[in-house]
């Protein structure tokens, strides 16, 4: 027996969606189609998020509760409109990621309940210079998202002291990622030192809050932490900047990345525009 499915009529395209119907959020009990209609909603501002960025796949097949796919590769058995950016690895491998341009495809991705897109930081026309420094603020057990708030604000002064400007937005669990563009310039390994070196700047100035140390005794005041792990993939180029455990255990605030429109105001200052291509 076929699988019910509906048609969604986006831009110029039609996207199939099978199991309209299923659950992916069972909480607050959203279906697929909700997805759908959500991405499209939101349409302007996740492609100009992803647009020409090869694009790692989170999939959710049986809700959010469950089992997560993570898929650098788009299925063999694709609509030709789908895009893709041909990416290499040390190992000499390669993958297809998916690389958007229009909506569609990010409608098509919900069909594979893709609830997380992780981004290059680097475009499909040279996939080998990133055009974006990511810097992850991540609280540690015991902190909470008022500290990462404070460490934001110190970002925001950092960046505008070297002439750059961070765009903040929540991560999935409770902290903050702040994206900066820079020139694609610059190979990997050197974005990824200078990554090292603005977090260990952030770290100077406010040594009682922030942590660049890989801590791994259960008796350390703070928890783990890495900068930068990897030399190519969607979290290179990434100043990760973990917040000091000062006290007990906070409640852990768990959700959807979402854009920050208060927080480009109140921690990185008001932007002119739109987080920009």
């Amino acid at each position: 027996m076929a699988s019910p499915f509906i048609e969604l009529e986006v831009g110029e395209r039609v996207v199939k969606l099978t199991n309209p119907d299923k659950v992916l959020f069972p909480k607050a009990r959203k279906t697929k189609r909700d997805l759908a209609e959500f991405y499209v909603a939101v349409g302007d501002g996740i492609v100009r998020a992803l647009y020409e960025r090869p694009t790692q796949l989170r999939r959710f097949p049986d809700g959010v509760t469950g089992e997560v796919i993570y898929q650098k590769r788009v299925p063999k058995h694709h609509p030709d409109w789908v895009e893709t950016a041909r990416v290499t690895f040390p190992s000499g491998r390669h993958a297809d990621e998916l690389c958007v341009t229009e909506l569609a495809q990010v409608v098509w991705a919900a069909n594979l309940a893709v609830v997380d897109f992780h981004p290059w930081p680097s475009r499909r026309r040279d996939t080998e210079h990133p055009d974006e420094l990511r810097i992850d603020i991540d609280p540690q057990p015991g902190t909470t998202f008022r500290d990462a708030k404070r460490v934001a604000a110190l970002v925001r002064e950092v960046l505008a002291e070297i002439g750059y400007v961070g765009w903040p937005k929540t991560s999935g669990n409770r902290g903050i990622h702040v994206f900066c563009r820079i020139e694609p310039e610059w190979e990997f390994p050197v974005v990824r030192r200078a990554a090292l070196a603005f977090a260990r700047e952030v770290e100077r100035r406010l040594p009682r809050k922030v942590t660049t140390a890989w801590w791994c005794s259960p008796c350390a005041p703070m928890a783990a932490a890495w900068m930068a792990p990897a030399p190519r993939d969607p979290s290179a180029a990434t100043a990760k900047v973990p917040v000091r455990s000062i006290g007990r255990v906070g409640a852990e605030a768990k959700g959807v990345s979402r854009a920050m429109a208060m927080a480009r105001r109140n921690l990185l200052g008001r932007p002119s525009g739109v987080y920009g291509t």
